[in-house]
């Protein structure tokens, strides 16, 4: 008996790659073992830097924080600390973008932590 060879799946399944690889350079684009590997690498990248992207973000709005809250006299640490005893629950983010584009706000935000 012949061998049975699903020919249909496995030509969609490369089509499909090499698809997702269009726009990349020379033969990483047409060529279907490299453009399997290139594409399986991208794709370990994307998942890797979608954690980093969360923490390079954590510590671009940790900046952010701490330089507003040197404006007013206070360190990051001091300030984050001050805001805990306060019970004033805010995060990061949030802050951060009211240090950037509301200093009148974050300034009430470290004279209300200062005062509790």
């Amino acid at each position: 008996m012949p061998r049975s060879v699903n020919h249909v799946a496995s030509r969609a399944r490369r089509k499909k790659v090499l698809s997702l690889t269009r726009g990349y350079f020379g033969s990483r684009k047409n060529v279907w073992t490299v453009a399997k590997n290139t594409w399986e690498k991208g794709m370990q990248y994307a998942y890797r830097d979608r954690k980093a992207k969360k923490r390079e973000f954590r510590a671009l709005w940790i900046q952010r924080i701490n330089a507003a809250a040197r404006l007013e006299g206070m360190s990051y640490s001091r300030l984050m600390g001050a805001l805990h005893k306060a019970g004033i629950e805010i995060n990061r983010k949030v802050l951060a973008d009211l240090a950037m584009n509301e200093p009148q706000a974050f300034k009430a935000i470290v004279n209300q932590a200062k005062n509790a």
